[in-house]
This record gives C-alpha cells, structure tokens and sequence, in this order.
C-alpha cells in the first residue's frame, strides 16, 4: 500500500500516485447569509445537462415534449425527495427527532436508487393523467440518468465521500475529510494514512460510457423499453461491484442494501432481455416501435401545427404517411436535435 502523511487541511484531496493535490472548499459562495455548496451546484448541473440532451430527442420515440415537460418536473420533484427519504430511512438513528437535518440536503445525503424510484413513481402518474406513453418516456428518461449520475456523481468527491476501502491502485486518493472520517470510525478497519478507492470516478466514468454506448444503440432498439432494461444491466452490475468497495453503504443488518437491489435488477433486466429478443426474432411485426404508429405521428403532428399557431379546430386528423413524419423529423433536428 502506498503510504501518506496526515493531511491537516479537511479541504484537501490528494491522489498521491498521480501527484495531483486539490484544495476545494465545499461551499462555493454566501448569498444573504446562507451558504451554497458545490454539492448542490453539481447535482443542478447535471440535471440540466440530462434535460438539454433529452427534450429535443423526445420526438425521436415518439413522445410530444410539451406535455413531456410535466412528466420531467414532476419527476425532477420526485427524484429529490425520494432520494433523500430512502437515504434517510436507512440512516434513521442520525436523523430521528431533528426535522430541519431531514430535509437540509445541501450537504449531501441522497440516494440514487431512491431518486430513481420516486422520479419513475412521480412521472409514471404525470403520464397517465397526461396520456403519455411509458415506455418509451422511460427509454429517453434514462439516457438522462446516466448524465445526471455521471455528473452528480463529482458532488461526492467534493465532499469527501462515498469513497471505498484502501488500495494501491493508481487512482488511490485521499483528504482532510477522508482521513478525518476514517479516524472516526475505527470499526471500519481502514487505515488513514493509506489511500482508499475513489468509488465516485468509477461510477462517474462507468454512467458516462453507458451514455455514450446505449444512447448510440438507441438509434437501432427493436422495442419499447429495450432502453430501460439495457440501463438496469449496465447500471446495476455497476452498482453491484462498487457497492462492495464502499464503507458508508445503506445496511440492513449485515446486508448492503444498494448491492443486493443492483444484483436483482441486474439479473431480472438481463432475463427480460433474453426472452423479448426471442419474442422479437419469432414475431418482428407484434413490436412495433411507438414512433412509427400512427398515433404517435398525430401526435407529433398536432404538437407540430400548435408550435405553428394553427387552431386545434383547424388541425387536420387525418393518418400521416411516413414521408410526412420524416419530414417533420428533419424539420425538428434544424432545431438543434442531435446535440
């Protein structure tokens, strides 16, 4: 193991094998007192890079991205209170009693899986009252999770945490912080003066080739919700090999709660996949794309004459041919579709 120093400065963070050395303060700026953190300022930008990729790609599955934008807020909303209700849950003890540490998230505190759930949960009822199809909303949706994580991830290593146990590898890293909260649980057997993996760039790096290799394949999916599961594979084996590095995971008992869900999810996507592309190859014609029916070529047809000005009493109902819609297409990527 390659030994280092004690480090005084909590703002520090070393990688000693690379001989790169930070000093990051984790508040960015004050406004009227309070105190903005770059944790927070991470997290916002990830987030607005996912929704500046996903709403000019809505029509390529499909979907009508106005009435998508309710379904995004709502799940924005969701995702936030979900992640820092599931985190909360699992760290009950330091929580309990104090309402104000409960919803004070600038510091850190939320749980992806969590956000997942309560995005997913939140958008799934905005869709259903906005009459939007799921699937394939879930398919884009996700190409902005992998952002959004690969992002948001770099918030952790602002803050010092997330990080597993000691290594020798080249990417061993430690800090004020680190060290400071390895002192402070001994229990945890690692030693201070050691480097320790930082899980927060495996994840980063691991979400934001996910991005790059499904979203590509996106082009060339064979049905509806093909996406979502390619995401619940590559995200949950992930999850489930870093998860085992870390020593601040969620527990139950002995058990770490975010590996055994990775492994679930990643053994039931894979399952999934295997028996619709057997279903796929045996009846090509039964899984039709949502972007190539007829319904959701009115759609983009009705969205189309609303961003016109034209009256929905004057908007033609009629079946759109295909050359139609390839036209309307073109039209939309002059926009700015494929950033």
């Amino acid at each position: 193991m390659t030994e280092i120093t004690a480090i005084a400065d909590p703002y520090e963070i070393q990688f000693p094998r690379l001989d790169w050395t930070f000093h990051i303060n984790p508040t960015a700026f004050t406004i009227f007192g309070m105190n903005i953190q770059w944790y927070g300022i991470i997290i916002t930008f990830g987030l607005v890079l996912a929704l500046l990729y996903v709403m000019p790609k809505m029509k390529r599955f499909g979907i009508d991205a106005e009435k998508a934008l309710d379904a995004i807020i709502g799940g924005v909303v969701g995702g936030i209170v979900g992640a820092r209700t599931y985190y909360v849950i699992f760290n009950w003890d330091s929580y309990k009693g104090d309402i104000m540490a409960i919803i004070n998230t600038r510091n850190g505190g939320l749980a992806i899986y969590g956000g997942i759930i309560g995005s997913v949960a939140v958008g799934l009822i905005i869709c259903k009252l906005r009459k939007i199809k799921f699937l394939p909303m879930l398919d884009i949706t996700v190409l902005g999770f992998l952002i959004g994580q690969g992002i948001g991830r770099w918030g952790n290593f602002v803050n010092q945490e997330a990080f597993g146990s000691n290594t020798d590898s080249l990417f061993g890293m430690t800090g004020g912080e680190i060290q400071s909260t390895i002192l402070a649980d001994r229990a945890s057997g690692l030693d201070y003066l050691q480097t320790v993996h930082p899980c927060f760039l495996y994840e980063s790096v691991w979400c934001l080739l996910g991005f790059l290799l499904i979203s590509l394949y996106s082009r060339k999916r064979k049905y509806d919700g093909q996406i979502l599961l390619m995401y619940m594979t590559w995200y949950g084996a992930e999850r489930f090999v870093v998860e085992g590095l870390r020593t601040d995971s969620l527990m139950i008992g002995s058990l770490r709660v975010s590996q055994i869900l990775s492994a679930v999810i990643c053994i039931i996507s894979v399952m999934i996949q295997i028996l619709m592309l057997i279903r796929v190859k045996k009846n090509p014609e039964k899984y039709v794309l949502y972007c190539n029916t007829e319904e959701s070529k009115q759609i983009l047809e009705q969205a189309r004459k609303r961003r016109q000005g034209e009256d929905d009493d004057n908007i033609d109902y009629q079946p759109i041919t295909d050359s139609d819609n390839n036209e309307n297409i073109q039209e939309e990527e002059e926009y700015g579709t494929d950033n």
